[in-house]
């Protein structure tokens, strides 16, 4: 088994100024972090976390430790900017892992970023999320349907960066030639639901780049209220080299994007988003003015006839 095609976008959303999302492409290895905090706080936090995994030094570990060290890296580092930095002090981030070895994939995970398995037309969710309604339903005092609509629905109970350890879930799936995972953050999972996912992804499968993109589509279409992060990879057992995988490199948004852009190759046209009115040109602007300007010529002129005829 080798890794075949990825794929991976990233997009703000349509009601965030900021990106606050990160994500790693480098086959086997495949990172996605959605940073938390004020200002730009979150963008920082999840940038660091990503950086942790561009920084690896391999030293001998596999599977699931290696997650798990990346992962506890990764929190070091946002946990000791934050307590040194007061400007991001309580910025924190989640993270979702995934190394694909051979004929099994292992995760790391922590927060609510997703990871999902598409198989045989069947879309499950792999990792559970440390959030609040999370527990709850797994309680048995929330239903999902409940969970959905619940005011704290985007409180986390578990992030990197708040606390000096951290404890990471880890898993491995064994894998099957044509499985196709998705990682993604919770912008997406909040604005669209399980059966529009899976139908978006089967009708793009072909190009995992256009199925990334008609996810985000579909977040931005059901309000896009956060930031969209989608990144794909398949599972082959061909020895053929893989087809070409888009955005192999790390996006940190805090650096690489101006507050309001994306850089390009991350753009996606806003979705069913009225466009502003243009600017009034200067004849447009001026014609109010002189309007003005000859209604007061008209009242000067009759103050002064009243005035000498008086």
């Amino acid at each position: 088994m080798r890794v075949g095609a990825s794929a991976g976008l990233s997009h703000p959303g349509r009601k965030r100024r900021h990106n606050e999302d990160s994500y790693v492409i480098e086959p086997p290895l495949f990172v996605i972090a959605d940073g938390m905090g004020g200002a730009k706080a979150g963008e920082v936090a999840s940038g660091l976390a990503v950086s942790a995994v561009e920084a690896e030094e391999r030293d001998g570990a596999s599977g699931e430790q290696r997650v798990t060290a990346l992962i506890e890296e990764a929190n070091r580092r946002v946990y000791s900017r934050a307590t040194e930095d007061r400007d991001v002090h309580g910025m924190g981030t989640t993270m979702t892992v995934a190394l694909v070895e051979g004929d099994h994939v292992a995760f790391g995970h922590v927060g609510d970023s997703r990871a999902y398995l598409i198989r045989d037309g069947q879309l499950d969710q792999l990792t559970d999320d440390h959030s609040l309604v999370a527990e709850l339903v797994r309680g048995g005092k929330l239903t999902p349907e409940e969970a959905e609509a619940h005011p704290q629905r985007s409180v986390i109970t578990r992030a990197l960066g708040t606390e000096p350890d951290i404890d990471v879930d880890t898993f491995t799936v064994e894998a099957e030639a044509g499985d196709l995972f998705m990682l993604c953050s919770d912008g997406l999972t909040t604005m669209v639901d399980d059966e529009a996912i899976l139908d978006a992804v089967e009708q793009h499968r072909p190009d995992l780049r256009e199925a990334a993109k008609a996810l985000v589509s579909a977040a931005n279409r059901g309000g896009g209220e956060d930031n969209i992060t989608v990144i794909f990879f398949e599972v082959d057992a061909s020895s053929e080299e893989p087809s070409e995988q888009t955005e192999e490199t790390a996006v940190h948004p805090a650096l690489e994007q101006d507050d309001d852009t994306m850089d390009e190759s991350h753009a996606v046209p806003p979705v069913d988003v009225a466009e502003p009115e243009p600017e009034p040109g200067r004849r447009g602007r001026l014609l109010p003015i002189l309007a003005a300007f000859a209604v007061l010529l008209i009242i000067a002129a009759a103050v002064l006839w009243l005035l000498n005829n008086l």
